[in-house]
């Protein structure tokens, strides 16, 4: 469908949203109705967000641009970068939403699908095409694989979301390996096939249906998936209905494969031409003698070429710094952002000087590796939310510092403000999700400790579950798991090699 054609859907939101807030829809069914938007009442009911789809995580200058307008025309002061490669807007009265989801079409950007139960945001490693050891450039394959799902919105109804990524080497930081349908990069150009994965109440990994396939081919994959869903998925029950429990309904990993299988036969069989034909487009620009070095500013593998990491905590950027990064980079040649499932932004294509330039506009950036840690919205705005988790970051962040805890002998961390993973607590080195803890009998605020997750191909791991700590507790306990590595003048990583009996001792102090 082309992007114009959407506007043909607005109307029916905008007729909707103005019942809801006229009190005559309620929360829960304008929930449903307003999912296919992409947009969300926030808890309270008393204003909207609204999610931009950035395919593969690729922000072009021009969206960029139209985002940091819609920013500033509409006084925006609360965005999140997701886990999903996505941009949210906060706080939304119900006219801005209505302008911005209609004028984000002239833009590119289609807000529709960004909820609700249909293709998600599909994902992409943040550097695919500038990385020095990807496999391949994977992101001419996953732009097309979003441009193709977008025809599954407005088709045949699945049970729930389908989340789709790519991954371009065995990091895996799109978690192509357990997403309902993941294409990791092979050495040798080409794709594994994974299928039915997924983190959140009973994660699973992902199962692998087919074996190096060409690139051309991805989506014949993505169209058996959607019928493996419409055949196997559950109608019956929401909190059944995501494909990992299709492993379990249909006998097992392998028995799941074997249907997978029938689907995709399905497809070749029935004569449909789904061969992608793309054209890669190279970088073109080239650097000059300039040389800079910083944490935050990586080398291309364009020769002169950099980029530049930016990691607001939380994810949550401040509009002014948003908007003077888009105005700065307008003028420069081939410069776009991508966007991580981390929450760090990068922008890529750029000079020595122009590196410098935008280090310092993005000077607000996290600074250790602890304070590129990964959090959901957080129940303060999240309707499903059971805790506040940016709240959290926050405290922990402050007490960390007030601390001076050196940099590296806390790890990133991810928080999630209830069971649905939206903070990837399940992969984290450290997780934590909102829950709650009895203490005399009484339920207090709490949030449940993970520990040695992983996503990197090969070793991936769920982490595993420690206990319930009091909200409260959890900026001293992360102290002093800090204090207690750096002790031992170890990086974390190294040091719970080691020490993982007492990382459990200090935990247990602190959730019993």
């Amino acid at each position: 469908m082309d992007t114009q054609e959407w506007r043909q859907y607005l109307p029916a939101f905008r007729e909707t949203t103005a019942r809801f807030y006229e009190g005559s829809f309620s929360q829960g069914d304008y929930k449903k109705f307003s999912g296919f938007y992409g947009s969300y009442a926030q808890r309270g009911g008393q204003a909207n967000m609204l999610r931009l789809r950035m395919t593969a995580g690729r922000v072009t200058k021009e969206k960029l641009a139209f985002t940091a307008d819609m920013v500033k025309k509409y006084q925006i002061t609360r965005l999140h970068f997701t886990t999903c490669q996505t941009i949210q807007l906060h706080d939304l009265q119900p006219e801005a939403v209505y302008q911005i989801m209609e004028q984000a079409l002239d833009a590119g950007i289609i807000t529709i699908g960004g909820g609700g139960d249909y293709p998600r945001n599909v994902m992409c490693p943040p550097l695919s095409g500038v990385e020095e050891d990807e496999y391949f450039n994977v992101l001419p394959w996953a732009e097309a694989a979003g441009e193709y799902l977008m025809n599954f919105i407005t088709a045949e109804k699945m049970p729930r979301k389908l989340k789709v990524g790519f991954s371009s080497s065995a990091r895996n930081v799109t978690h192509a390996t357990y997403r309902d349908l993941g294409f990791a990069a092979t050495k040798e150009g080409k794709f594994d096939v994974y299928s039915a994965g997924g983190l959140g109440t009973n994660p699973r990994f992902g199962v692998r249906v087919a074996n190096g396939i060409e690139p051309e081919m991805v989506l014949y994959y993505i169209k058996a998936m959607w019928l493996t869903f419409l055949a196997y998925g559950n109608y019956e029950s929401r909190v059944k209905a995501r494909t990992r429990y299709m492993q379990e309904a249909l006998g097992g990993p392998e028995k799941y494969a074997a249907a997978y299988q029938e689907k995709l036969e399905e497809v070749f069989a029935s004569g449909e031409d789904l061969h992608i034909y793309v054209t890669e487009q190279p970088v073109t620009k080239k650097g000059n003698a300039g040389k800079v070095s910083s944490h935050r500013i990586l080398q291309q593998k364009q020769e002169g070429l950099y980029t530049v990491a930016w990691h607001p905590p939380g994810g949550m950027p401040e509009a002014g710094v948003f908007c003077a990064l888009s105005d700065a980079i307008a003028g420069m040649e081939e410069v776009e952002l991508r966007l991580s499932p981390d929450e760090t932004v990068y922008m890529i294509n750029l000079t020595a000087e122009e590196a410098q330039t935008v280090a310092e506009i993005t000077k607000d950036s996290a600074a250790s590796i602890f304070e590129t840690s990964v959090s959901c919205i957080g129940a303060s705005v999240c309707q499903v939310g059971m805790r506040d988790s940016q709240a959290l970051l926050a405290s922990c962040i402050k007490a960390v510092r007030d601390a001076h805890i050196p940099d590296g002998v806390l790890p990133q961390i991810h928080i999630s403000g209830c069971p649905s993973s939206c903070g990837t607590h399940q992969t984290g080195r450290i997780g934590f999700r909102g829950g709650v803890k009895k203490v005399d009998g009484k339920p207090q605020p709490a949030f449940i400790l993970y520990v040695n997750g992983c996503e990197q191909q090969g070793k991936e791991a769920m982490g595993r579950e420690v206990g319930a700590i009091l909200e409260t507790r959890i900026p001293p306990f992360l102290v002093k798991i800090g204090k207690t590595v750096a002790e031992s003048g170890l990086t974390f990583d190294a040091w719970m090699e080691k020490n993982t009996e007492k990382f459990d001792q200090i935990a247990a102090e602190f959730t019993s």
